[in-house]
């Protein structure tokens, strides 16, 4: 038997590490390097295939592009470079527009291929894009934008700069139709198309390394004449900024894809039996608001992710405020909840030190509130519910966030919350903690497990003020209030969620459950709601706050 040696065209050096690798094991791989993990770039037909399941690609024809509107020349006339590109890609332009399914769920898809022209915007592609939006309104079909560009087309002059302004529009429609769309950024990804479409989704997922940016970093360093941070405009960097909302393999872009676009019908009723929220005071015991205190700082106690990991399916959690930072005390994302997908927004304080330091003790920054605010627009546009766990000591006090403005994204997230056109659901799982707390905290149904707390103020800080003296902080616990049943009672909370043995901590499983059956009695209330309803019937709620109490007292 003759046996083939294999040949140098069966091997390629990885443009990351120079590596040898097979070339048929580099195609199995995606193009991914499986030493260094470099992802090489991918053209607009083999990355289509990646994405779409097979035989699933219908695809959609594109304007028939201008041949050379400006009659450019620059080194060689226009006209020659597009038939060149034309010749080697066998694309009539930069974008390759399909609809198809990604396990099943339906998505209009825009691919750029950056080995035409650099990926750059003309006005074929601007229309391209824009007729893709018109599709994906038409069928309310998601609709989902892999970029990879150098910019706007140069040889196409202003025509090619006003294609920002018609993909923005274009993509506003969505917005405003509730439509989703989602942006895999690929590598590079600059100029107007990062300025234009490729930011304005509603979901960024970038590929490790990728960098993206309005100027590339050359332009940047020449023009400041200085060394630019190590990473900079990678998608590792843009995480840490918030800019995007995740940054994930190649070989996992599909199913996150297929978690993002997955949808769901609302839960069924709840199951015939006890009901799993406490409405009278009188059922709850009376218990010293010191121990409850005590209890709801408890290190163990299950934090938002814990308990989003075992009430929700298939949670993908989002980052970032698109502005400056991702603050990591609080987190939100999309899971489905008994078939029905919701928006979940926390507090997160973590359980060993390295975490809680990590998390800021749960304290967020003016970013984590604008993330939130971010999370929770997404949830209005798609119309799906919003559950907020709450447990904060408070909002972060460092000068960097009174710097960001601490106080008016407080204060924003609260007004966002009140005009929320969609179900809302907040629990109180540990601490509430004063502003830092409320803005999360205006919802339709508002409940509390039966250990947390609910304050203006800290024990401790309340003794500290009023009584002179921090040892004084039990006697400022009870004079406060801020446990479950006194929160019953003044109607603070709506309903309280009973917890297992002695603290949600004692048995995060059960906690769980309890947790599980509360959000699914509380959603069952308002099906049905319209806007309307839940606005005028959320308005009279924090209205009647406090006024109630006057008129018994009046009495």
């Amino acid at each position: 038997m003759t046996v083939t040696a294999p040949t140098t065209t069966d091997w390629l050096a990885c443009p990351g590490c120079t590596a040898l690798v097979y070339r048929k094991r580099f195609r199995r791989a995606l193009g991914v390097c499986p030493e260094c993990g470099h992802h090489s770039r991918v053209g607009a037909a083999e990355r289509t295939a990646q994405l779409l399941d097979e035989g699933s690609r219908v695809p959609v024809d594109l304007p028939s592009p201008p041949e050379d509107p400006l009659e450019f020349t620059d080194l060689r006339p226009y006209a020659e470079r597009l038939r060149e590109a034309r010749r080697s890609t066998g694309m009539e332009d930069a974008l390759l527009l399909s609809t198809g399914t990604v396990r099943g769920r339906p998505v209009v898809l825009c691919v750029l291929d950056f080995s035409f022209m650099g990926g750059s915007l003309g006005t074929a592609m601007g229309e391209g894009i824009a007729r893709a939006a018109d599709l994906a309104l038409e069928t309310r079909t998601p609709l989902v934008l892999v970029t990879a560009s150098g910019g706007a087309r140069m040889q196409e002059g202003i025509l090619s700069l006003l294609q920002m302004a018609k993909t923005a529009q274009a993509l506003a429609a969505l917005d405003r139709a509730g439509v989703l769309t989602v942006s895999l950024v690929t590598d590079p990804t600059f100029g107007g198309v990062a300025a234009s479409f490729a930011t304005l989704a509603d979901v960024i997922v970038a590929e490790p390394g990728a960098r993206m940016g309005f100027a590339g970093p050359r332009v940047i360093a020449q023009t400041l004449g200085r060394e630019l941070p190590e990473g900079f405009q990678t998608a590792e960097f843009l995480l840490s900024k918030g800019m995007v909302d995740d940054v994930r393999p190649r070989s996992e872009l599909r199913a996150v894809l297929a978690g993002l676009l997955g949808g769901g019908e609302p839960a069924p009723p709840p199951p015939d039996g006890p009901a799993p929220l406490l409405r009278d005071p009188a059922g709850l015991p009376e218990r010293d608001a010191w121990e409850s205190v005590g209890i709801a700082r408890h290190e163990d106690r299950p934090t938002t992710l814990d308990y989003v990991h075992r009430v929700l399916d298939g949670f993908h959690e989002l980052h970032g405020d698109r502005i400056a930072g991702d603050c990591p005390a609080i987190v939100g994302g999309m899971g489905s909840l008994d078939g029905r997908t919701v928006m979940v927004i926390g507090h997160q304080k973590g359980h060993t030190t390295r975490e809680r330091v990590a998390r800021n003790f749960g304290m967020p920054t003016p970013d984590g509130y604008r993330k939130a605010a971010r999370l929770m627009r997404l949830a209005a546009k798609l119309g799906i519910p919003v559950l907020t766990l709450v447990d904060t000591p408070g909002a972060y006090p460092g000068p960097e966030a009174e710097e960001r403005g601490q106080a008016v994204a407080i204060a924003e997230s609260i007004r966002l919350m009140s005009q929320l056109p969609v179900p809302t659901v907040s629990v109180v799982t540990g601490e509430g903690g004063s502003g830092g707390a409320l803005a999360l905290g205006v919802a339709d149904r508002v409940l509390c497990l039966s250990s947390a707390v609910y304050s203006v103020i800290s024990p401790e800080g309340c003794a500290a003020i009023l009584w002179r003296d921090g040892a004084m902080a039990r006697q400022a616990a009870s004079a406060l209030r801020l446990d479950a049943r006194e929160l019953l009672r003044m109607g603070a909370v709506d309903a309280v969620v009973p917890e297992p043995g002695a603290g949600a901590h004692t048995d995060p499983a059960a906690a769980a459950r309890a947790l599980h059956g509360a959000l699914r009695a509380a959603l069952a209330e308002l099906a049905g709601s319209t806007p309307s309803e839940l606005l005028e019937r959320r308005r009279r709620r924090f209205r009647d706050i406090g006024h109630n109490q006057i008129r018994r007292s009046a009495r």
